[in-house]
């Protein structure tokens, strides 16, 4: 593995991570925006935008992009999030810089009002749509909960009356500012022609205006910062629903905290799909139907966040049951075995992942989105080693999983 990097006169950078042995190339433009960047009146626009941005340009039509794509044999997508929206393609290394190409163009939509009004009744649908299944919002009103007024606790669908309001000169405006150069990186892995990139990223990229862009942390507000031992609790009843769907948040490590690596650690060997305490306690026995546990860190907060389901007349005895399993590693800590374990299974994953370009494309670009660092599959690898016990007693202390919290549940149940 090689890792390459320049950037261009208007801020534009471009990252490459080179493996010799790869069959495939993934290529991808991360954009650093996402719902923690919106105003009130922009709540839903980075999403919003991120489908408009396949509805065409100037002079391609959204049937010219689909057809692009499909004529390269790409695998092409994208996602927003709370801090990024993401446009990748993987494609064999003879087409990197059609692919390339391509994604840049679209890029610099054209944002016709015509395009723009059809595609809100998708947004529109789509949020309804998630609103009527599982977990029925239950997610993001925990997250707005929680967070209390940060960013990071915007929903990245936005609202219905927030997406109705949006006006195709606000997003025009949001566009400019936010998808500026020097807010983007231009990200490839796996069998990459580093000098062919760049060359393409120049031709394709090299006039996009220029602009400052303003910083994107913000104070901690109080749940956030932890201690304490604040309970929040709330319910959105659905009387047809199945089962009862509980989402629990605890304030954890961010994402420039050194302590993040042992917060994935510990939620590994909490929540993990197989050979976790809530999988043994819950899923083996039989109690729940869903349990898990997984950190997130942000820019400037972190989450531990808990997921489960069950049937309703069940769920006040998971969630006693829950508290009592999170106190007693807080406080008792766990086993050799479980971190010898949890060690074991992270690692193969770092490794697994690291043999599939598209995996690393998101891990290197994020990673580089974010901090300005690279990291390597060893460089991973080398963490997962080093974590020791002291590091969960340490993680404990400062980000105690019994403590301050936000919960929401979702389903039949009464209020």
């Amino acid at each position: 593995m090689s890792f390459r990097h320049e950037t261009l006169p208007n801020g534009l950078e471009v990252i490459a991570e080179i493996s010799d042995s790869a069959l495939s190339t993934s290529v991808g433009f991360f954009v650093n925006t996402g719902s923690r960047d919106e105003t009130d009146e922009l709540w839903g626009a980075s999403h919003f935008l991120e489908h408009m941005v396949f509805k065409g340009t100037d002079d391609l039509s959204a049937d010219d992009i689909n057809r692009r794509f499909d004529d390269l044999g790409a695998a092409a997508n994208a996602f927003t999030s709370e801090e990024d929206t993401v446009y990748y393609a993987s494609v064999l290394p003879e087409h990197q810089r059609e692919a390339t190409e391509l994604i840049g163009r679209i890029l610099r939509p054209a944002l016709r009002e015509e395009d723009f009004e059809t595609e809100r009744l998708v947004i529109l649908e789509e949020i309804q749509m998630y609103d009527d299944q599982p977990p029925f919002g239950a997610d993001d009103a925990c997250r707005a909960t929680f967070f209390a007024g940060h960013p990071a606790g915007r929903s990245v669908l936005g609202t219905l009356d927030s997406v109705r309001s949006i006006s195709v000169d606000g997003m025009r405006d949001y566009h400019r500012r936010r998808y500026a150069p020097g807010n983007i990186v231009l990200a490839a892995s796996g069998a990459v022609d580093f000098d062919d990139l760049v060359e393409t990223a120049r031709r394709i990229c090299g006039e996009w205006e220029p602009l400052p862009i303003s910083s994107r942390t913000c104070p901690k507000p109080p749940r956030v910062c932890g201690g304490g031992d604040e309970a929040i609790r709330e319910q959105i009843v659905r009387e047809a629903a199945a089962m009862e769907y509980v989402i629990r948040f605890s304030a954890g490590p961010d994402g420039d905290d050194p302590d993040r690596y042992a917060a994935k650690w510990l939620a590994m060997m909490l929540g993990d799909e197989s050979g976790s305490r809530f999988y043994w306690e819950f899923i083996d026995s039989g109690a729940a139907d869903y349990a898990s546990c997984h950190h997130q860190d942000f820019l400037d907060a972190g989450v531990f966040a808990v997921q489960l389901s069950s049937d309703a007349e069940s769920i006040e005895a998971l969630l006693a049951r829950t508290e009592e399993i999170l106190t007693d590693v807080t406080v008792n800590g766990l086993t050799t075995a479980e971190m010898e374990q949890a060690r074991s299974k992270l690692a193969s994953r770092i490794v697994l992942s690291g043999e599939r370009a598209r995996r690393r494309l998101f891990g290197v670009g994020l990673e580089w989105a974010h901090s300005r660092r690279y990291r390597s599959v060893a460089d991973d690898l080398g963490v997962v080693e080093n974590l020791k016990g002291s590091d969960l007693g340490r993680l404990a202390e400062r980000w105690p999983l019994s403590g301050s919290h936000a919960t929401v549940l979702a389903g039949p149940l009464e209020s």
